[in-house]
């Protein structure tokens, strides 16, 4: 009687993302030993990074374990939800999850005409972006407009829904404290 989403690993595409990483090697040894300063690019990191990256989001038992991890984090939350997953139904190339109903976070004027407190759910963005970081150093890395919606449910104290869990970073207690110091840096600079 619940409503769910099934999300699939298309059948195949293992070997076209293989090929696509392997043709976006060539392309960046051929940049960097062929291009005056092609080196300073760095293209051959980047793209190994991408592969690991890419070869994290086919396997959805991976992005089930940090759906359900976000969720423990935010757990009754107020102000982050997190789609249930429904771990006896996921396989590797398999995510089953609850559905969920809620307004994409780049529809303003839909924001706006369901009655939402648009400045608070900037102060919420804000304050879940710090918490992830700084709380739990386990936070969301893929936050585009696709995976954040709004709840209809909570008009003045808006809640978001997180969902696409498959690339999740995390920071060492050196890397917060460079971030801290240079948002603290940002800040001080904008309000003098």
């Amino acid at each position: 009687g619940e409503e769910i989403v099934i999300k699939v690993i298309r059948p195949g595409i293992d070997k076209i993302i293989r090929d696509d990483i392997s043709l976006l090697h060539s392309i960046a040894a051929l940049v960097e030993t062929r291009i005056q300063g092609g080196s300073r690019l760095r293209l051959r990191e980047v793209v190994r990074d991408y592969e690991h990256v890419i070869s994290d989001e086919l396997n959805l038992l991976s992005e089930a374990a940090n759906t359900s991890q976000l969720g423990r984090n935010f757990l009754n939350s107020p102000v982050l939800y997190v789609p249930k997953v429904y771990w006896d139904y996921c396989r590797e190339n398999v995510m089953v999850m609850e559905r969920i109903y809620g307004i994409p976070v780049s529809q303003i004027k839909e924001l706006k005409a369901a009655g939402i407190n648009i400045k608070k759910l900037a102060e919420t963005g804000v304050e879940i972006f710090f918490t992830q970081v700084f709380n739990h150093s386990f936070f969301h890395a893929d936050m585009h407009p696709g995976n954040v919606f709004v709840s209809r449910e909570h008009k003045e104290n808006p809640q978001y829904i997180a969902l696409d869990c498959a690339i999740i970073g995390s920071l060492s207690k050196a890397d917060q404290q460079y971030l801290a110091r240079n948002l603290l840096a940002i800040f001080k600079q904008d309000y003098r």
